[in-house]
């Protein structure tokens, strides 16, 4: 059975900080970053890809959809 690999991209410049994608991962994939947009919001990002299965939580949970999830077999 093939393993599934999941990456994520955030839209930084509309993502507003919320955190609600963080807790929906079952995975601690997201953390938000230090770094601000320009609007000043701290935007989420990737702290451990490695342990992404691309479930697309974040994605659907998201209040501004602004996660797109992809996902790749992986042998």
């Amino acid at each position: 059975m093939a393993k599934i690999k999941g990456t994520i991209v955030i839209d930084r410049e509309r993502c507003k900080g919320c955190g609600v994608c963080i807790a929906s991962c079952p995975c601690d994939v997201l953390s938000l970053s230090s770094e601000v947009n320009s609007k000043g919001y701290p935007v989420a990002q990737m702290a451990n890809p490695d342990a992404c299965i691309g479930c697309a939580s974040c994605a659907v949970i998201c209040p501004d959809s602004v996660i797109t999830v992809y996902r790749q077999k992986i042998n």
